[in-house]
């Protein structure tokens, strides 16, 4: 019994310290082709504001579902409503520009601040996504103390990890390594898609209900 508690105080003590690395992970500073740099700056540059916009009304009731749920899941963290629904519909809006799973942002979100708008790693990455200074030089306006600003942190860190993507010709596992400066090791890779989980959702209630086997091309 002794031994599996010790066991068990160790493995927590490995999952904090694991917890501590991840936020104080960095993306690595690396050349842009001319090309790429014109492309994230901009990306970057459009600051369209993240109000959603629905080709119809399912659509519009579906992403309200889906704010309902994810408010409530993250009701613990973020205390005020207009906080969470700001937050929220941010990265719903700047993941889904850079053709990415809402989910998967909100699991990094998770990894890398635990969702603290003000964190600042021990390298000096910032914000939400953690998002190194050098970033705001490479292709911003060279002003880093907009990564505290949550529509900027979240933009650019979509868009670095919709590029460290395209880099990795879709590897997610690889392209999260490069997000937190540690590409090829599974640590940090593993932990970003177990937090992931915490944020699946799927729509049942605004899928079609099943036919049932017997009534199968009957028209009902």
């Amino acid at each position: 019994m002794r031994r599996r508690q010790g066991l068990a105080a160790a493995l927590a003590a490995l999952l904090g310290a694991w917890s501590g690395l991840a936020r104080a992970g960095a993306q690595v500073e690396e050349p842009l082709a001319d090309a790429v740099r014109t492309a994230l700056s901009s990306a970057i540059a459009n600051a369209a504001p993240p109000v959603p916009e629905f080709r119809d009304t399912a659509s519009r009731l579906a992403y309200l579902r889906w704010l309902g749920e994810m408010s409530q899941r993250l009701r613990k963290r973020q205390p005020l409503w207009l906080d969470r629904k700001e937050f929220l519909q941010t990265v719903w809006y700047e993941s889904r520009r850079a053709g990415l799973e809402p989910s998967l942002v909100l699991g990094l979100v998770q990894v890398e601040s635990n969702f603290r708008k003000f964190a600042v790693s021990a390298v000096g990455a910032r914000g939400y996504m953690q998002v190194m200074p050098f970033w705001s030089r490479l292709i911003g306006d060279g002003d880093a103390g907009r990564l505290f600003h949550m529509q900027t942190n979240l933009r650019f860190g979509c868009v670095i990890l919709r590029h460290y993507l395209d880099r990795e010709r879709g590897d997610l596992f690889m392209a999260l390594g490069r997000y937190n400066g540690s590409r090829g090791r599974p640590e940090y890779p593993n932990a970003v898609l177990a937090a992931r989980r915490n944020w699946e959702w799927r729509d049942v209630a605004g899928e079609a209900p099943a036919v049932p086997a017997g009534n199968a091309g009957q028209g009902i």
